[in-house]
Formats: C-alpha cells, structure tokens, sequence
C-alpha cells in the first residue's frame, strides 16, 4: 500500500486546510485509515480516523468540533478538514493506514502498517 498525503501549509490562526491522502495498491488489506502529526521536539500523536467500512471516525479529544475527516472509496482517498486552525496544530501531518481492532488501538501508530511521507502545517498566531 502506498500512501500520498498533501494539502498541508502556512496559514494563520483562525483559518482553515484540507488534507488529502490517496491510497494506491494492496488497499483491501486495510480497513482503517489515520492522521497522525508530529510538532517539533514531540512524539508523532494520534489525530482522527476512518474505517473505510461503515465510515466510523474517531478523533483525539483536543481536535473534536473543529477537525472532521472523510473518506472518498472510489477514490481510496481520505481527507482531514481542519477548521479554527490554532498554533499548537503545528506539525508534520502523516497518513496511515492499518488493520481495525476494538479497544482503541486505532490511536496507537504501531496499529498501522503503512505510512505516507508526511505534510507540513504551520499555523502562525
């Protein structure tokens, strides 16, 4: 499975970005898909998820209301909406796609398998 992520960028406090990530080869392997970021000088965390059956989303507390991500299956594609984009939203954004298990395990990294090369948002107060 290879996986493109893109869509990240400079915007200001306030605004608004929508990731993409497009999911190529072997995607019937996986049935969740995930958005992970990292900030400078801090461990990568879990952001939102999807799972491509039944469109069931997670997200990580500090994002709720103002992220929602989608899923597009004819065009194996997910997005992330980010609106009222804060600075702590700072970081290299990674797509990630892996096997579904009950328990939460969806927030762990080590749950997926494949990963995309990453996307730069910068949100300046």
């Amino acid at each position: 499975v290879q996986l493109q992520a893109s869509g990240g960028g400079l915007v200001q406090a306030g605004d608004s970005l929508r990731l993409s990530c497009a999911a190529s080869g072997r995607t019937f392997s996986t049935d969740i898909m995930g958005w992970f970021r990292q900030a400078p000088g801090k461990e990568r965390e879990f952001v939102a998820a999807i799972r491509w059956t039944g469109g069931y989303t997670y997200y990580t507390d500090s994002v709720k209301g103002r992220f929602t991500i989608s899923r597009d299956n004819a065009k194996n594609t997910v997005y992330l909406q980010m609106n009222s984009l804060k600075p702590e939203d700072t970081g290299v954004y990674y797509c990630a796609a892996g096997t579904y298990r009950a328990g939460g395990y969806y927030r762990r990294s080590s749950e997926y398998a494949y990963w995309g090369q990453g996307t730069l948002v910068t949100v300046s107060s």
